[in-house]
């Protein structure tokens, strides 16, 4: 190839490269927006209340178990003596305090949820202001039936207590009280848990335990949160409805709702879930951790299993804008590339300095795109961004091309462009089969364009 065309492919993808690094530091800067808008998250989360999750409605059962234990001690107080000293067998009365964790045998949660929109300068944060309705049963057990380390050992019954973990108490609208077979407890400061001090607890009282009875139980809680509500199915068999106006819910955690059950359109969504303690670990975990006896260095939420229900906005503009960003560099490409083929066809040769003013420009979009965005809806950002970029673009080519309709031309692959590249991004998941059809498009395009260039004689300058 003749080596004036060599020099003038490596100058074009050399600035290619270059105009990589704007599009990096924008990247930057989307990055930065989406750390400023967590803090604004962080801030009303702080001044309010943060994400929710509830744990419960769980029965503690404290007792206080005395036995008498044989242990063999060694006769005789020299210790450092390395002689063995002869062994006895002494009787040691020992007292210990125990907690049983009873389950409910059904839960069932109806939950009732009206999502708004705060504000923190330019950046806004859903909160929900919730009302639930909790009923179901629990079986209490007789004092026989609680574990004990010897089965002669005498065990002193505390006072029972049911106990509700709620991850921010600021959120609690009312003072809930639980209907607690017939009779009505209203719920207290703390839950008295060692692992999950926050929330509620509702002293019941001595009880004998003579033998084993069914309580039915049911109570009100109206609860306050942001973002996202959090719960873990804690009895035998959970079922938990959620109603809310809010169009677009995000589902997670190890639980998703019932397909049978889920409605979501424009004026909200009801969704159910169905969980029975076969499919989750929740009680054993739970066991385990407030078994310890002891508060965790760290917070155990994160290893109890649990669903929740977020409301996001359906459009964050950060994410949108930095997956376009990811496609800038494949813009510039294809308009180097549809550039350098025109000076092949056309023999009209383009400077560099025109292909870096016209990359430029092509990388201005993204952080117009950005800035727009923050203030107004991505859709109406998009089209002023691109065409604002579009009209410059086709204006400064007219002078580039010699020839107006040359630049409108351009203008309109360019149109085309960016509307494949909302099409991208409105469409996460089809975005790989709606790339590769662009590309292919455009391959395409350059081998019809060029399939009767003799490549030979382009390499002697005399086409």
């Amino acid at each position: 190839m003749q080596k004036t065309l060599l020099v003038k492919a490596l100058i074009v993808f050399g600035l290619m490269l270059l105009i990589g690094l704007p599009l990096l530091m924008i990247q930057e800067t989307i990055k930065e927006r989406m750390e400023f808008r967590q803090e604004a998250v962080n801030s009303i989360a702080a001044d309010s209340v943060r994400e929710q999750t509830i744990i419960g409605p769980i029965l503690v059962v404290p007792y206080t178990e005395q036995y008498e234990e044989r242990v063999e001690v060694a006769k005789g107080d020299d210790k450092s003596q390395e002689v063995k000293l002869p062994v006895r067998t002494e009787l040691l009365r020992r007292t210990v305090q125990r907690r049983l964790l009873v389950y409910p045998n059904s839960l069932l949660i109806s939950g009732n949820i009206e999502a708004d929109r705060r504000y923190r300068g330019i950046h806004q944060v859903l909160v929900y202001s919730g009302q639930h309705a909790f009923k179901g049963d629990f079986t209490v057990p007789a004092s026989t039936q609680l574990p004990r380390k010897s089965p002669d050992s005498r065990v002193t019954l505390g006072e029972p207590f049911v106990a509700l973990s709620i991850e921010d108490v600021r959120g609690i609208r009312n003072i809930p009280k639980i209907n607690w077979g017939g009779r009505g407890i209203e719920f207290e400061q703390g839950t008295d848990l060692f692992a999950f001090r926050s929330g509620l607890h509702a002293p019941l009282g001595a009880m004998p335990l003579a033998a084993p009875q069914q309580v039915p139980f049911a109570f009100d809680l109206g609860l306050d949160g942001i973002e996202r509500l959090h719960v873990v199915p804690v009895a035998k068999n959970n079922q938990v409805t959620i109603k809310s106006n809010w169009p677009h819910p995000q589902f997670g955690g190890r639980f998703l709702p019932s397909p049978k059950h889920r409605q979501i359109n424009a004026d909200g969504f009801q969704v159910e879930w169905n969980i029975s303690s076969l499919a989750t670990n929740a009680q054993t975990q739970l066991s385990t951790i407030e078994g310890e006896f002891k508060v965790p260095d760290s917070a155990p939420l994160g290893q109890v299993d649990r669903f929740n229900v977020g409301f996001i906005e359906p459009i964050n503009v950060y994410s949108q804008s930095d997956r376009a960003t990811k496609y800038g560099l494949l813009f510039v490409a294809l308009t180097f590339a549809a550039f350098f083929i025109f000076e092949i066809l056309k023999s009209l040769p383009i400077h560099p300095v025109q292909y870096l003013l016209v990359g430029l420009s092509l990388v201005i979009f993204f952080l117009l795109l950005v800035g727009l965005a923050e203030h107004i809806a991505f859709l109406a950002a998009y089209l002023i961004a691109s065409a604002a970029c579009i009209v410059l673009t086709s204006f400064y080519l007219v002078h580039v091309l010699h020839n107006a309709w040359r630049a409108i031309g351009f203008g309109v692959a360019l149109t085309v462009l960016y509307g494949a590249l909302y099409g991208l991004l409105s469409s996460e998941n089809n975005a790989l089969v709606m790339g590769s059809i662009l590309l292919f498009a455009v391959l395409a395009a350059i081998m019809v364009a060029t399939r009767k260039v003799d490549w030979y004689q382009v390499g002697k300058g005399g086409q």
